[in-house]
């Protein structure tokens, strides 16, 4: 799990001037021992498992957040500055494996799903 401080002040949803603020949550326990590779613009940030999010500062513009499992999900996010983003990592049954699939939510119920879950150590 990443830092305990950390997690704390992310979960303030205090967006930062000039940059646009993503948080990428899995708040199920569905497919708990299952974990997630997540790339923001094809650079690793991590893995997530079961009720873990990951925060990343990106400059405005299209950004691309893929997801990979037993299938590969992308999502392109057109961002602001100063503005906070929330994707969900949902966790389907797959064929042989769990399977990923990436949706950008709203503020409230990303703010819900980041809330019921703890920030991931990244890369």
């Amino acid at each position: 799990m990443g830092d305990a401080k950390k997690d704390a002040e992310l979960k303030s949803f205090t967006p930062k001037p000039g940059v646009a603020g993503l948080y990428i949550y899995r708040n199920e326990s569905f497919g708990a021992a299952i974990r997630m590779d997540v790339e923001i613009d094809g650079q690793p940030i991590g893995q997530t498992a079961a009720k873990t999010y990951f925060y990343k500062e990106v400059a405005p513009g299209r950004h691309t957040v893929t997801s990979k499992s037993e299938n590969t999900d992308s999502i392109e996010v057109e961002t602001v500055a100063g503005k906070l983003y929330y994707i969900w990592q949902e966790v389907k049954l797959g064929l042989l494996f769990a399977r990923t699939k990436l949706s950008l939510v709203g503020e409230e119920e990303g703010r819900n799903g980041v809330l019921e879950s703890q920030l991931a150590a990244g890369q």
